[in-house]
């Protein structure tokens, strides 16, 4: 029998703000398909705010989360500490939830809108920089 070894600590973080991340846009998905058969839409908004909103923030997420997920990733497999994988994840994980909430309330501008954009902002300027610099031999 093959023993496989253990993946590093960083992929486990990786892991873990994915499938955090994953539970976050089914959340999201869920709450669109509940207002579609609410107000009976089944396809776009329906001229309601609440499912227009819904949709946006699961749609918002959808633009945000892939790439972000692949950064954590390929940060795991560059070497990067766990630590980094998930304070970057976190920072990721609460934005983009303070987002949806912010979204999901009100078309218009929140505190919880703006700031989880400035966390998502932040997380992908972290990720970004780390991967240059674990990329440079």
């Amino acid at each position: 029998m093959e023993v496989v070894p253990a993946a590093p600590a960083a992929a486990h973080a990786a892991a873990l703000w994915a499938g955090l991340s994953l539970l976050l846009m089914l959340v999201l998905s869920v709450r669109v398909v509940r207002l579609r058969r609410r107000h009976g839409v089944a396809l776009g908004h329906g001229e309601f705010a609440d499912l227009h909103h819904a949709i946006r923030a699961f749609a918002n997420a959808a633009e945000y989360v892939p790439a972000a997920l692949v950064a954590l990733g390929l940060l795991a497999m560059a070497g990067a500490p766990a630590a980094l994988v998930h304070a970057t994840g976190l920072v990721l994980f609460l934005g983009r939830a303070a987002h949806a909430v912010g979204l999901s309330r009100s078309g218009g501008a929140s505190l919880p809108r703006a700031a989880g954009m400035l966390a998502t902002w932040l997380a992908y300027l972290v990720a970004a920089v780390a991967l240059i610099f674990y990329a440079v031999p």
